[in-house]
């Protein structure tokens, strides 16, 4: 499967510890199969950071059985209490060598924040997350999954 990396410059090797910590999945490398997701998240970026947005582009194994892989297939109450263990600075994450998922992106964020401030409770949180436009992540946690199982194929200078 081909997945994307938005960033400020060509990642040929990706490496987790150069990752933050307290991301929605953990301190981990992130992709999505949404090209358009992956070039926002570059052009955010190189405002951030005065570079060039870099779109990264990989071919991911579809098998994901040899490894320990969470898979969140909607953004429900198990999602929503993994996002925000993980945002907390929790590790649970490392129980894992991969998630997938939704992205708690800046719109969704806000709605978590509702919840973690305790203004919302988690089924309106939930209900509410159900509304947002369709996204998600990949957060490759091992760097033995990149090492086996993620190819760099190319990159691409996007226009600020």
């Amino acid at each position: 499967m081909i997945l994307y990396h938005g960033s400020i410059c060509e990642i040929r090797h990706p490496d987790v510890s150069f990752s933050k910590s307290n991301l929605d999945f953990g301190c981990a490398f992130y992709l999505t199969s949404y090209r358009e997701q992956a070039e926002k998240w570059a052009r955010r970026k190189a405002m951030r950071h005065q570079g060039q947005p870099t779109l990264n582009i990989y071919d991911f194994t579809d098998d994901w059985t040899p490894y320990r892989a969470l898979v969140f297939q909607n953004a429900d109450s198990d999602w929503l209490d993994f996002v925000c263990a993980c945002r907390n600075g929790d590790k649970i994450y490392l129980n894992y060598d991969l998630v997938h998922g939704k992205v708690a992106d800046d719109d969704v964020f806000k709605t978590i924040d509702f919840y973690r401030r305790g203004i919302w409770d988690k089924e309106r949180t939930v209900k509410e997350l159900r509304f947002f436009a369709p996204n998600d992540q990949t957060a490759i946690i091992s760097q033995k999954v990149i090492d086996e199982s993620l190819r760099f194929v190319q990159s691409v200078a996007l226009e600020a």
